[in-house]
């Protein structure tokens, strides 16, 4: 993504675990504080999904942007992440593992935690979210992009969930968003032009996330 990535690989449920971690500027250059730590989830992997993903790529830049210590990890079987694609289930404890990794940081513990996922990555990314706050854990917000949910049961998510659609979606249909959001009372913003990949859209993709925390 940057030449700021740092990839390791982390014990997970099945294997290994291959993140990637970004820093902000002024965390790198001058040891200032983070405004929190997000994690990105990237797009289904049988259909060439990675953490390298343009869409999750830009999640990724703009909460970094934004000042957060920003992680993303590839699923089961994709890069060097060991294990075979388990339609979303194994792929909610991996990620759970790099969330408590995350946590386990110096400094990190205690900071605003941000859920941000892509297509697939969305619906993996509920249930985790899910999960979390059924533990009392603290969440401060969630974007989605592309969310799967004409493909996949995609979990309630909190009211203040950041839910970004393109109007052109062939992968996704916008209207099956509208269905999954509207007993949710949560808006949609729509993208005016864009398919599901969001080409040649990714600016306003930033300029939307920006512009939210803002």
């Amino acid at each position: 993504m940057n030449v700021h990535t740092q990839k390791f690989l982390l014990d997970g449920p099945v294997g290994k675990i291959e993140v990637a971690c970004d820093l902000p500027d002024g965390l790198r250059e001058h040891g200032s504080a983070p405004r929190g730590i997000a994690l990105v989830a990237h797009p289904h992997p049988l259909f060439g999904g990675t953490m390298d993903n343009k869409v999750a790529q830009t999640l990724a830049r703009t909460l970094v942007q934004l000042n957060y210590v920003t992680y993303r990890s590839n699923f089961r079987g994709v890069g060097a992440t060991e294990g075979e694609h388990d339609n979303g289930l194994g792929e909610r404890d991996d990620l759970r593992a790099v969330l408590d990794h995350m946590r386990a940081q110096p400094g990190l513990a205690s900071l605003p935690l941000v859920l941000a996922g892509f297509s697939f990555g969305t619906f993996v990314l509920s249930h985790v979210a899910a999960r979390w706050l059924e533990e009392g854990q603290a969440l401060e917000r969630m974007v989605l992009v592309g969310t799967a949910a004409s493909r996949w049961e995609v979990a309630a998510v909190p009211q203040n969930t950041l839910v970004i659609h393109g109007e052109t979606d062939e992968t996704v249909p916008l209207q099956s968003v509208y269905d999954w959001a509207r007993p949710q009372e949560l808006p949609v913003v729509v993208i005016p032009g864009a398919e599901h990949f969001l080409h040649r859209k990714l600016h306003v993709l930033k300029r939307i996330i920006v512009d939210a925390w803002h």
